[in-house]
């Protein structure tokens, strides 16, 4: 994978976290296996899979540089893994159940090298039915908190505060300065790195992409949305096979960013406000998924009459 120029410059490092997601993943490896132009070096961070992910790293893609956790360390920290190994003047934070479309990693090395301002910059990111998915976004107000993944936003589907903080009124089909975008597929560029640090691993998954974000443009980076180079996101093959728990550790992270930009800035009444109303959140999106599983193996049951039987 380094070797499409005589040279030993690495142009883009491509870190991957997996856990659990051997078909996904043997998929994205190969949708990046293709390269013209541009040095590529690809780093695997598995965080101890069960399902024997990285045995077909070693025997299908031995290029790949492979580093096997003994437990699952979760996004940031995984990811740093990866980082701190890595050659390139670009990293590409990519999730392993993404596929790369041919010709976007050169097109994102180039938008780099054209866009020395942009200390990160995020692709164009779609769900696998060919729709947007909302991988650019403007730092959280408490309307998007309250509206976003609730009750409320089933009642409210098309509510102000969730489609500004998502952009949704936006065609997603030009260059634009946004707050922050998706560690599903984001690129670093390694002055930024080197300036404010890699992921804060106080986040062990999710907003330590938002967290970047904010870091970025307080030391006078931009943060870009390029939507040149495509990628597809079949989004939470990995989060799905444990979805309680997730909901719980992205709940304790908005927490973690609440806290920890906003500490001087509001009361102590406040911030128990907040850790209640994001726990009260928590649980009734825990009630809701439990009620839809419920209901899945319900209509499962008697589509299947054998089931069970």
């Amino acid at each position: 994978m380094e070797n499409k120029n005589s040279n030993n410059i690495i142009d883009l490092s491509i870190v991957t976290v997996n856990w659990n997601t051997c078909n996904e993943l043997r998929e994205c490896l190969k949708s990046i296996s293709d390269t013209n132009n541009i040095n590529v070096e690809i780093i695997v961070v598995d965080n101890a899979s069960s399902d024997d992910s990285a045995a077909m790293v070693k025997s299908e893609l031995p290029m790949v540089k492979l580093i096997e956790n003994n437990e699952n360390s979760g996004f940031a920290k995984g990811s740093n893994m990866g980082i701190s190994i890595s050659r390139g003047r670009y990293v590409l934070l990519l999730n392993p159940d993404c596929v790369v479309s041919k010709g976007a990693l050169e097109a994102s090395v180039k938008f780099g090298d054209e866009n020395r301002e942009a200390g990160i910059f995020g692709l164009k990111v779609l769900n696998s039915d060919g729709s947007i998915q909302h991988s650019c976004r403007k730092s959280p107000t408490f309307g998007a908190i309250l509206f976003r993944n609730a009750v409320l936003s089933r009642l409210f589907p098309n509510n102000p505060y969730t489609r500004e903080y998502l952009l949704a009124s936006w065609s997603h089909d030009s260059v634009i300065e946004i707050d922050w975008v998706s560690g599903a597929a984001l690129v670093m560029r390694r002055e930024l790195i080197d300036d404010i640090g890699m992921l804060d691993e106080r986040f062990y998954m999710y907003c330590e992409d938002m967290d970047l974000g904010y870091r970025a443009r307080k030391a006078g980076w931009k943060v870009l949305y390029f939507p040149d180079a495509v990628v597809t996101h079949a989004k939470g093959r990995s989060s799905d096979k444990d979805p309680n728990r997730m909901i719980i550790e992205h709940h304790k992270s908005m927490y973690k960013y609440y806290k920890k930009h906003n500490t001087d800035k509001i009361s102590r009444i406040i911030k128990y406000v907040v850790y209640l109303g994001l726990a009260f959140r928590a649980f009734m999106l825990i009630i809701a998924n439990t009620y839809r599983h419920i209901e899945w193996s319900i209509r499962k049951k008697f589509k299947d009459p054998t089931n069970g039987a």
